[in-house]
């Protein structure tokens, strides 16, 4: 096996991964960028044809490059995504290795830095940044081997679009951003639709005269520490549904409800070709409603305290999932599901690095980033510093901090 020495090695060509990229080039640092896909910013490729962001586009804040262009209120749609990473790395030069799978990291014996190994060569390192992020297993329940085989059976990330799917009813498992955007795309096709629904919540698209996300930055939402979290469990809550499809628009169970959705509780099981479910939807839609109006009295109080000019605005309250039964069971050919597409998330493992360096959640043990073992570190996570740490908002300040303490490190 080839063996080659290069003095940082960042695993994972997303924005995380690219951001570290930028800084390490500005300290003039060598280093290079192992991506297992063929090209750069992966993830979002694994996106339905009519993905845009939720974020409007001046929060894609990559270092070094400003895509707002003449649309900053936009919602970029996938395809410019795809392109605004392609020419990331082409305009500034990045030193990125595509098709290469990182299948371990482990501490070099008897001197400081790192064995990376790959499929096809070793690579000995002073400083690893794991950039993987989160999104790495799409998370599918064991009880779905008990669906028919009938039933269609796909993650979000394999979604594309309507037409792609079979024939008849579909059920959609997760409310949280991805669940809540397919369901409504599935039922403005025709589909009939049922939606499993967890506790996640819900916020507008515009309040008091601005995106919800301006006033997220300018109340500090975003920036909360990890201590600001009720339990460390609460990293991994979904965000708060709302869409930038059609240039923006809110998201709303109870809507949903109206418009003829079937809404469910959380999924239980599944077998003989009926599905059970948890007695839990009133619950679930009852802390949606409770996340939006606790979050906009903060914005009002944020608004009052300041005496910032925002119109008064009274949001209308919907009630209307209150009214669907919490069924306990469901027979799926009965009601004529023919595809089931689970939008329930990912789980993420770091297996791949051969030291005790995560928590019992798995979650890297590291202060904003910086981990216990020297030349080790992780960007691109939610809460690594604040809850922006794994956004296109964020992300580039954790890995200014993190290029800085490699090249402060190299100097010392």
């Amino acid at each position: 096996m080839i063996t080659q020495n290069i003095e940082t090695v960042i695993i994972g060509g997303g924005q995380a991964g690219l951001a570290t990229s930028y800084w390490l080039k500005e300290h003039g640092r060598e280093h290079v960028v192992l991506e297992r896909a063929g090209h750069p910013g992966h993830v979002w490729r694994q996106r339905w044809d009519s993905f845009t962001l939720v974020t409007p586009n001046w929060m894609f804040r990559l270092p070094g490059f400003d895509i707002t262009g003449a649309d900053p209120d936009g919602f970029m749609p996938r395809e410019a995504i795809i392109g605004a990473f392609e020419r990331y790395v082409a305009v500034n030069g990045l030193p990125v290795a595509y098709g290469v799978e990182v299948t371990a990291v482990a501490p070099l014996a008897g001197h400081p830095g790192y064995l990376v190994q790959t499929q096809d060569m070793a690579i000995t390192a002073q400083n690893v940044v794991i950039a993987t992020g989160l999104f790495q297993r799409a998370r599918i329940p064991a009880f779905a081997a008990g669906l028919p085989a009938t039933v269609e059976q796909l993650h979000s990330e394999q979604y594309r679009n309507p037409a792609a799917l079979p024939p008849g009813g579909v059920l959609v498992v997760g409310s949280g951003q991805s669940g809540c955007q397919i369901a409504e795309e599935l039922q403005k096709s025709g589909r009939r639709v049922f939606l499993s629904i967890g506790g996640c919540g819900r916020a507008p698209r515009r309040y008091r005269g601005k995106d919800i996300f301006a006033w997220l930055e300018a109340i500090g939402f975003l920036d909360r520490p990890p201590g600001a979290l009720p339990s460390p469990a609460a990293r991994f809550a979904a965000n708060p549904h709302v869409s930038g499809a059609g240039g923006g628009h809110d998201l709303n169970l109870h809507r949903f409800a109206r418009d003829g959705i079937t809404l469910l509780g959380r999924l239980r099981g599944a077998a003989a070709g009926h599905i059970t479910l948890a007695a839990d939807l009133h619950a679930s839609l009852a802390k949606a409603d409770q996340f939006e109006t606790q979050l906009l009295d903060r914005i009002d109080g944020y608004i009052s305290r300041n005496g910032v000019d925002a119109p008064f605005e009274a949001r209308p309250v919907w009630r209307d999932g209150f009214d669907q039964p919490q069924l306990t069971e469901l027979d799926l050919a009965a009601v004529g599901i023919g595809a089931v597409v689970w939008a329930a998330g990912y789980s993420f493992d770091f297996d791949l690095v051969k030291l005790p360096v995560t928590d019992a959640d798995g979650f890297p043990v590291q202060q904003r980033g910086v981990t216990n073992f020297p030349g080790l570190y992780f960007v691109g996570l939610p809460w690594l510093h604040t809850q922006k740490s794994g956004l296109l908002a964020g992300v580039g300040e954790d890995a200014a901090y993190i290029a800085a303490h490699i090249a402060e490190q190299a100097a010392a």
